[in-house]
């Protein structure tokens, strides 16, 4: 079987599984605990801390442990927007339409309990965001803009840097924080460059354990925490902390860190040819995303007249297996609202399958492509 899915999650690598196994044996003490083994867990957390802001381009203190993309999105959201608006009573938010579930139903949660004002700046086909746009939607009241970096179901990448300069230069004040965690491990992660304030990954993206994740933000910037208790994570994120998980969180980013360019570089290049191919072959395979600007492992299409599912049915029973989007919506037979808000039919957007590839991966995707092609022609109408 030949697993395509790698966006909803990748397998945990070996290196991480060594790096972690320590600390659910013989070095299993609560961080917090002042004894040797406690200690021995705290100086181990400290240096994942270290190892993960040093990728992130921030100081140790402004990352925040998680149990991974959706709480450190969460967190972001609601307890920059909520620290705003008791600050300096702000209560508006900035996304785009075209976001991860987990910044869409945090943005309305806000506007619902907390009454706050949503703007949702509209993309264009490809499902890119027009930087002076989102700037033009800055209020005086304006507290947090939040976007991905790149597209979880399609792969487009937004020009996040143009994106945070225009906001800088519209307000003062304003938070920009980034979903990164499609984009870890293919894309550069350091704030500096990306010129924002906050910034998402998640651990099982990258081979590290489901159930990992990181908050990066800066020290400077007030949040409300979710979670209340005993105050860990500088007070940010309370309850015992998962040493493991974060010494595998640390590890797996280091090792995509250290692979990153050459990495993509040649993922980008096997991708490229399998989207020729499946264009050539498949005569109503439309592409979905920036042909251009998108992740290096992503290659997303429409195959007008088919159903999606049943293409992902042919698929699996010829070895391969992809997805039709975001495996956070599994279940739900409702048309992607990523498709929709970039002018895709519902019935053409209920078609789609997207092909996600592994770190690492060399060998040429002819065989998936000629798969494609019949899969396609056995359920198409």
């Amino acid at each position: 079987m030949l697993y395509l899915d790698n966006a909803a999650t990748t397998p945990v690598r070996p290196e991480v599984l060594d790096a972690m196994m320590p600390f659910l044996t013989h070095r299993f003490g609560n961080a917090s605990s002042h004894h040797t083994t406690g200690e021995s867990a705290a100086e181990a957390l400290d240096d994942a801390r270290a190892r993960v802001a040093r990728v992130l381009g921030m100081r140790r203190s402004d990352v925040v442990f998680t149990s991974g993309g959706t709480e450190a999105n969460n967190l972001a959201v609601k307890g920059i927007a909520i620290a705003a608006a008791l600050g300096r009573g702000a209560r508006h938010v900035i996304t785009t339409p075209i976001e991860h579930e987990s910044l869409l139903e945090s943005a309305a949660y806000l506007a619902r309990v907390h009454g706050f004002d949503v703007t949702h700046v509209s993309v264009d086909a490809s499902g890119r965001v027009d930087p002076a746009a989102v700037a033009a939607a800055v209020r005086d009241d304006t507290a947090l803009v939040t976007l991905g970096y790149a597209n979880n179901e399609v792969g487009t990448v937004q020009e996040v840097a143009e994106i945070a300069a225009a906001v800088e230069a519209a307000a003062r004040g304003v938070v920009v924080h980034v979903d990164a965690v499609q984009a870890a491990g293919w894309l550069p992660l350091s704030i500096a460059d990306l010129g924002v304030d906050a910034i998402s990954i998640a651990g099982h993206k990258l081979g590290a354990p489901k159930g990992t994740g990181a908050l990066g933000v800066r020290g400077r910037i007030p949040i409300e925490p979710l979670l209340h208790g005993g105050g860990q994570e500088n007070g940010r994120r309370s309850g015992t902390e998962d040493v493991a998980g974060a010494v595998a969180l640390a590890t797996a980013l280091d090792l995509a860190e250290a692979e990153r360019e050459a990495d993509a570089a040649a993922v980008a290049a096997l991708r490229d040819a399998f989207i020729g191919e499946v264009l050539r072959a498949v005569p109503s395979a439309r592409l979905t995303g920036d042909p251009v600007h998108r992740l290096p492992g992503t290659a997303s299409f429409t195959f007008a007249g088919t159903s999606g599912e049943a293409v992902l049915l042919e698929l699996e029973r010829r070895g391969i297996v992809s997805s039709s989007g975001s495996a956070c919506a599994a279940g739900s037979d409702e048309p992607s609202h990523v498709l929709l808000a970039m002018g895709i039919s519902a019935e053409v957007a209920q078609t789609a399958v997207r092909f996600t590839f592994p770190h690492g991966l060399r060998a040429p995707l002819d065989a998936v492509a000629a798969a494609v092609a019949a899969s396609v022609a056995a359920v198409g109408s």
